[in-house]
């Protein structure tokens, strides 16, 4: 998703602290190396004795954990420019209550753009309880795919898919696969998965 630009929340800085700092950012680099770039969350009983041992607020400690679970989601997104062509796709599944379809790629000379939409029914009096979900793509391992853009109203909700390196315009025999999220920066998949291919 969009990411607002980032403002420095204060002009001060303690120089002397230099260097702590600096071994902070490499004690976090030999953490993800020795995790295979998955440390996972500590146990709440080391965050509450770190926080006795070390004088911090245990709530600050879980948030700072908390925090380095997200990296991921703060890789560049890439901006796309240089529109070429609209690839139509319009293939649908549909599961349970709700009908899922990827209407188009658009294609421009560094990213495709997939627009991915949830349809149901709200006529019905036995509506399903729909909650606005959060869904992470995926079309192989050579692609970074971001949510750019979602929408919902009654009934309609509509994503917008970065995906970079640009796929090729011979899209068939492609997979779209959609994970479903709880909400997003969430690690925790609801086990939903809707897959359209493009035949």
């Amino acid at each position: 998703m969009k990411r607002m630009p980032f403002e420095r929340p204060t002009e001060h800085y303690d120089e002397d602290i230099y260097h702590i700092d600096e071994q902070i950012c490499k004690l976090l680099k030999e953490r993800k190396e020795l995790s295979n770039h998955n440390p996972g969350y500590p146990p709440l009983e080391y965050i509450e004795k770190w926080a006795a041992d070390y004088e911090f607020y245990p709530d600050f400690l879980k948030s700072v954990f908390a925090a380095l679970l997200t990296e991921q989601y703060f890789k560049p997104v890439v901006k796309p420019t240089g529109f070429r062509k609209h690839i139509p796709v319009l293939k649908s599944v549909e599961q349970g209550e709700f009908f899922y379809t990827v209407t188009s790629v658009r294609q421009y000379d560094n990213a495709s753009v997939v627009t991915f939409n949830v349809d149901w029914d709200v006529t019905n009096e036995s509506e399903p309880s729909y909650e606005l979900k959060h869904f992470e793509l995926y079309v192989g391992d050579e692609y970074d795919c971001s949510m750019d853009t979602g929408r919902s109203a009654s009934g309609h909700s509509s994503f917008n898919y970065i995906i970079s390196p640009p796929l090729s315009d011979q899209i068939q025999g492609m997979e779209f696969i959609f994970s479903e999220f709880s909400r997003p920066f969430s690690n925790k998949p609801t086990g939903q998965k809707i897959t359209i291919r493009v035949d």
